[in-house]
């Protein structure tokens, strides 16, 4: 089930306890920087300009083949953009890392409004191992509030749901399918399990609850607004938080932005967080580079004060 895999990557082992590291075993590549939300809680919402531009193709060739020969094991085709903003392209990161480079394990995951079903389709008939739907709204009216759109994505992301279990059951395909959401509040809890139990959980394999992150405290703008009070880092899921220092997103899972930019962080949107360029050095070069080395020794020592982190972890308290 997707939260075995999610529960290792966030629990760091002794083996990845050190400054200098072997290869991750996951790698969140971000296709596009787009996204079609605007939500509140979301690190994106840094990004003064929306990026225009996707992921170069070639640079996406290259760098997937060095993960692969380093040792990566899983490929995640998203990190903060919406990737069903570019189908084609998405379509064809899958085939290179499944079809290619054969990467064990594939993922993806993505809010389903732009997931119409013959994308879905392709994508699991190229092998995609699990697509994840994100459901952080209970009705059509917190959807415009926090999402920041017309409530019509939120229809068409319920009909693109179902549609995809549809899909995956007619034509026999052995993508699995998960859903997340946010828990607020206990009232808000309340009004996402009625939500999902008609309309999420009968059309996927598991679902799970995640806390409301800090990501990299750019939700503390909107924290007065929305009414919630984030947690500190990213401390993994419900039911198997994990202290936030070390944070597990420097340790065990790399990020990269669709420039091309390793990030030392799972909530990179505005680049305070970047380490290397990954169109200038080789994945392994910039995954122990100096700056990376710098700040995991940070971590270790549990006192991340005067780094790019220490606004993130002051929630712990």
């Amino acid at each position: 089930m997707i939260t075995d895999r999610i529960d290792a990557i966030t629990k760091i082992p002794e083996a990845y306890r050190h400054a200098k590291l072997p290869a991750p075993k996951s790698v969140k590549i971000e296709i596009t920087g787009k996204c079609n939300y605007r939500c509140g809680f979301c690190a994106l919402r840094a990004r003064e300009i929306q990026p225009k531009t996707n992921m170069d193709f070639p640079l996406f060739q290259r760098i997937t083949t060095e993960m692969r020969e380093a040792g990566v094991e899983e490929i995640g085709l998203f990190f903060l953009g919406e990737s069903f903003m570019a189908p084609e392209l998405l379509a064809d990161c899958l085939q290179w890392v499944k079809r290619e480079l054969k990467f064990p394990y594939v993922f993806l995951t993505s809010n389903a409004s732009l997931s119409d079903p013959e994308d879905v389709e392709h994508l699991m008939h190229l092998g995609l191992d699990s697509l994840k739907w994100s459901v952080n709204a209970a009705d059509e009216e917190q959807f415009a509030a926090v999402m920041g759109v017309s409530p019509k994505y939120f229809r068409k992301a319920l009909r693109n749901i179902r549609d995809a279990y549809a899909i995956r059951q007619g034509g026999g395909y052995k993508t699995k399918l998960y859903a997340s959401s946010i828990r607020y509040d206990g009232e808000q809890q309340a009004k996402m399990e009625a939500l999902l139990a008609a309309h999420v959980i009968p059309y996927v394999d598991q679902h799970y609850w995640l806390p409301l992150y800090s990501m990299g405290a750019v939700a503390t703008q909107r924290e007065a607004e929305l009414g919630y009070r984030p947690t500190a880092g990213n401390q993994g899921r419900l039911g198997a938080l994990r202290e936030p220092l070390p944070c597990w997103s420097a340790f065990t899972e790399g990020h990269v932005r669709s420039d091309g930019v390793l990030s030392v962080c799972c909530f990179d949107a505005d680049g305070r967080f970047a380490v290397e360029d990954l169109n200038e050095v080789p994945f392994m070069e910039a995954w122990n580079s100096p700056k990376f080395v710098a700040l995991r020794e940070a971590h270790l020592r549990r006192d991340v004060s005067g780094t790019v982190c220490q606004d993130c972890i002051a929630y712990r308290g």
